[in-house]
């Protein structure tokens, strides 16, 4: 099947969780003899304008508005650029797909526009929603009803969690028009045995991973760490080191950490390349994750590392209380505290749920697993096809 991924901010060549995902995706579907192309917006005037991946995956850079790193708020305005340009190429080329894959809404809004001028299916994955993660608001529609009106046009969306298809199904999205795939994780890289960050081996190591603002949990960790005496807790995320200590999300939260007399054993690394991550996730005991982290869960699990996490949302999909980790409630520093504090003195308890956490993130959360989910979702959609409603033109004009 000839396979057109569009991801128009997060090329398979670049590096970080969303680069990650559409590369080892766009990787699992040519091992399984796909013909797959990567369509991501030139951001560099001196790479080739098409690159070839060692994994035979072809990735094409198109110029779509300056060839410099744009914020991916910011792309909608470039997007009307990339969707002519993407209907030149399969109209007037020697190669066309026979089905288009958005990832991120805005690629959708382009995908559905040159993808009508052939007369293919779409399918779309928003990877996370407007109004649920940023509240984020364009001028003119709003970015929910860009998502609302691209979901109830392509031919399918494809969910990571149940969660995800809640808040779909909230914005409008018909529950018809869903399946759900879990996000994969590559267990060649993320795995026990390998190199691990140095550390202090007197001083039990929490790992966490997201972005810097307080929703994320950071405010419930950093005090429950008043209950996890000796502990230590280390946060990746946010901008680069050298950045870190003007960002204000870094400085909210060292206030906290001194608020709560832990700054001596709260540390914020600052953003860490993805290919350096399985070396921090081996150099900690345990990852605490919140409900919007499933990921890093999932990568740490692949390690051999148990997760303590808040209930609800994504992450009582990924880690089963109780085996692979244990989860408390959400916004109960002290509940969690304890939970950390049991896990930190407990090795057995530790070694058990590591074991099982590495098992699962194994079988069922393999990228040739998840390739051969979604390759069903495609042969589904390009058996059924039908006419795509307009998703308000001005969207990409």
């Amino acid at each position: 099947m000839r396979i057109a991924m569009i991801s128009e901010h997060a090329s398979p060549l670049g590096a970080g969780d969303q680069h990650a995902h559409v590369a080892e995706l766009s990787e699992a579907l040519a091992e399984l003899g796909n013909d797959v192309r990567v369509y991501t917006r030139r951001e560099d005037p001196d790479v080739a304008e098409v690159v070839l991946t060692p994994s035979g995956v072809h990735v094409v850079n198109v110029v779509a508005g300056p060839a410099q790193p744009i914020p991916p708020d910011l792309l909608l305005p470039h997007m009307g650029e990339f969707a002519r340009v993407l209907g030149e190429m399969w109209t007037r080329g020697n190669w066309a797909p026979d089905v288009a894959h958005a990832h991120f809404w805005t690629s959708g809004l382009a995908a559905v526009t040159a993808a009508r001028q052939i007369g293919i299916p779409v399918v779309q994955s928003f990877h996370e929603l407007g109004d649920l993660e940023t509240g984020e608001k364009q001028n003119g529609p709003s970015r929910s009803g860009y998502e609302r009106a691209l979901g109830r046009a392509v031919d399918r969306v494809v969910a990571q969690t149940q969660d995800e298809v809640r808040g779909l199904v909230r914005i409008g999205v018909p529950r018809a028009r869903l399946s759900v795939v879990p996000a994969g994780v590559n267990s060649d890289r993320f795995t026990p045995d390998g190199p691990a960050v140095a550390r202090d081996p007197e001083r039990p190591r929490i790992l966490s991973v997201g972005k810097l603002v307080e929703r994320k949990g950071y405010g419930d960790v950093i005090q429950a760490m008043q209950y996890v005496p000796g502990a230590e807790v280390v946060v990746i995320g946010g901008p680069s080191p050298e950045q870190l200590p003007a960002d204000p999300g870094a400085k909210v939260l060292r206030a906290m950490a001194e608020q709560f007399r832990v700054a001596d054993r709260f540390k914020l690394v600052g953003s860490v390349p993805h290919r350096d991550m399985p070396a921090w996730y081996r150099s900690a005991d345990l990852l605490f994750a919140t409900s919007w982290e499933e990921h890093s869960a999932l990568e740490a699990m692949a390690c051999g590392v148990p997760v303590v996490g808040t209930a609800g949302g994504a992450l009582t999909e990924t880690v089963v209380d109780g085996l692979t980790g244990d989860l408390v409630a959400d916004r109960d520093p002290r509940a969690l505290g304890s939970a950390l504090r049991r896990l930190v003195n407990d090795k057995v308890r530790r070694f058990t749920y590591a074991t099982a956490a590495l098992d699962r993130a194994r079988q069922a959360y393999s990228w040739k697993r998840v390739a051969a989910q979604v390759g069903s979702v495609y042969s589904a959609v390009t058996g059924l096809r039908r006419t795509t409603p307009d998703v308000n033109s001005e969207a990409v004009a």
